[in-house]
């Protein structure tokens, strides 16, 4: 459904700017539950919470199939939005503490890497298997397709390893505290970690910001019917844009381990690929905008694997959702930013001027982002950096 549901909304009568506050309502849901969720992922199964955010994405598309207007599709993005804060923080905090519970947390950069490559793969994958869908069903072929593959990422989640957390804060609690009281000792960890250690403050901003610019990719597909895509072909040049955040994934393992200059160097460059491909007025524009996205997806990852190194206190999920929180606050001022200068701008020159900031973005991140961590021996519970 990823390639299609903004052309979905617009087929239904939604304007560009209708289709921004859909957005913004998405962003901002996931931004009020997204501190809250990563407290409870440090206090509670994070495996169980997986498998709930996948739940409640597929009840989302399930949303905009049964209930396709404006008012389905608003519920349909809280759903979504509910099931991304619970899994934002989640995930890389599991997959960080199974690592550490082995002794080789210096894997996570690449490990995740490869997840993350892996995962844009079967993205690719389903975003190519798109057109052909919608060509035998239309929208609700597409839709309940979707919502079948949430119920399998329940089921995957559900079938994973779950060790113990390296780190808790069961130690700083009277005997007698319940479940709210070790709630609110992980969440007020995580926030002193952030609002006190530079660190760990300077890489949670930095995550968030080039996270953010991400956001402008749900204009993708109105920007290449602006360019003279038909519908079915929207889905392919998307795949371009999947492929390389694939290949910029695959590559993030040896790019942890490069010095803050030369990443600081690809993000620009991303900023003036994606300007450039974005003002041809042609699909072709496609090529350089793929290149850059694939560019930012290795820097996201990378700056990812930094901030877990950095963190040292127990409640890394609620460190790692505070970084989602600023990302979804600078969506949502993404989104609106959209839905405003589209009273007087074209896509095209939206999509150009939201590189500005990456460009920016780029001259901070040497200032921004952590050294890397040394290598740490199996029976050691935290890694240096």
């Amino acid at each position: 459904m990823y390639p299609l549901y903004q052309l979905l909304f617009a087929d239904h009568g939604l304007s560009a700017t209708q289709i921004s506050t859909l957005f913004i309502i998405w962003s901002t849901t996931a931004f009020v539950l997204e501190v809250p969720s990563g407290a409870w992922a440090d206090t509670f199964s994070r495996r169980r919470l997986l498998v709930l955010a996948a739940l409640l994405t597929g009840a989302g598309y399930a949303a905009w199939v049964v209930f396709p207007s404006y008012a389905g599709f608003a519920a349909g993005f809280i759903l979504w939005g509910a099931g991304s804060a619970l899994a934002s923080g989640t995930f890389e905090a599991f997959a960080y503490d199974e690592l550490a519970a082995r002794g080789a947390t210096e894997r996570y950069a690449g490990l995740i890497g490869r997840a993350t490559s892996a995962s844009f793969v079967l993205n690719l994958a389903a975003t190519a298997l798109a057109a052909p869908l919608f060509a035998a069903g239309g929208y609700l072929l597409v839709g309940w397709i979707s919502v079948l593959v949430c119920v399998a990422q329940a089921a995957v989640a559900l079938s994973l390893p779950e060790a113990s957390p390296v780190a808790t804060a069961d130690e700083t609690l009277p005997s007698e505290a319940g479940v709210v009281g070790r709630y609110l000792a992980m969440l007020r960890s995580g926030l002193t970690e952030v609002a006190t250690t530079r660190v760990v403050r300077n890489a949670v901003i930095l995550v968030a910001v080039v996270s953010g610019f991400l956001a402008f990719d749900e204009y993708f597909p109105l920007l290449a019917r602006d360019m003279g895509a038909s519908t079915t072909v929207v889905p392919l040049l998307i795949a371009g844009t999947v492929a390389a955040q694939a290949i910029g994934s695959a590559l993030a393992g040896p790019a942890y381990r490069l010095r803050s200059g030369p990443i600081a160097l690809g993000l620009a460059a991303a900023a003036g690929l994606i300007a450039f491909g974005s003002l041809s007025g042609t699909t072709a524009g496609f090529v350089p905008i793929a290149a850059g996205y694939g560019v930012m997806q290795l820097v996201i990852v990378v700056a990812d694997a930094r901030l877990q190194d950095a963190i040292t206190g127990p409640a890394r999920a609620t460190v790692t959702s505070v970084s989602g929180l600023f990302s979804e606050v600078f969506a949502v001022a993404i989104y609106a930013g959209f839905a405003l200068g589209g009273i007087w701008f074209g896509l095209p020159v939206l999509v150009a001027a939201l590189t500005v900031p990456v460009l920016v973005t780029a001259f901070l991140l040497p200032r921004w982002l952590p050294h890397r961590a040394l290598a740490v021996s199996p029976d050691s519970s935290e890694a240096s950096s």
